[in-house]
């Protein structure tokens, strides 16, 4: 497809626009849509150090403050790698890393993960009892949640899911014996 502006070079990139519920859709080459100041191609570069740095709010400038503690005072004693250097890096010096930065880990974890408590994955063939097990306890937890917002009909449907999967879990682990 050619551009729609020049009508010379290969519309590469494609833009829809929604003006007032109406949508408008325009295929320009990169040329056009950088004169039109449609779209800017300039992309800042990626990668992990820079990631992590900004989940940890260090760069070059700010490496010595992290959550109002000094980060150059936080060491590895085996490896001598400061939490600083860390952040530059995006990865640790020795195994005993984890252990010296565990007070900035946890908060750190819990940002890109949403948990600090890794649960992992569950095989299909053999998993499905476990399975039922999570299911169970993430049900508990809405069903204390509906509790205490006094969601009673929401907590009846679910203590009747409870008791379902209590029972397939049941069968089962006697299937399984």
């Amino acid at each position: 497809m050619l551009c729609e502006n020049c009508k010379e070079r290969q519309a590469t990139v494609h833009l829809t626009k929604i003006i007032n519920n109406e949508k408008y859709v325009q295929h320009l080459c990169e040329q056009c849509a950088r004169e039109k100041g449609e779209f800017d191609f300039d992309f800042p570069s990626f990668s992990l150090q820079n990631l992590l740095s900004g989940l940890m709010n260090l760069d070059a400038q700010s490496a010595g403050q992290v959550m109002g503690f000094t980060t150059q005072k936080l060491q590895c004693d085996n490896c001598g790698l400061t939490y600083a250097q860390f952040g530059q890096l995006g990865r640790f010096g020795c195994s005993r890393c984890y252990n010296a930065f565990n007070e900035r880990l946890v908060p750190l974890m819990r940002r890109i993960h949403g948990s600090t408590q890794h649960l992992g994955k569950i095989p299909k063939r053999a998993g499905g009892t476990l399975k039922l097990r999570r299911s169970i306890e993430e049900l508990r937890q809405k069903l204390q949640e509906a509790v205490a917002r006094e969601e009673f009909e929401r907590a009846a449907k679910l203590r009747d899911q409870i008791r379902e999967l209590e029972e397939q879990a049941r069968e089962g682990e006697n299937n399984e014996q």
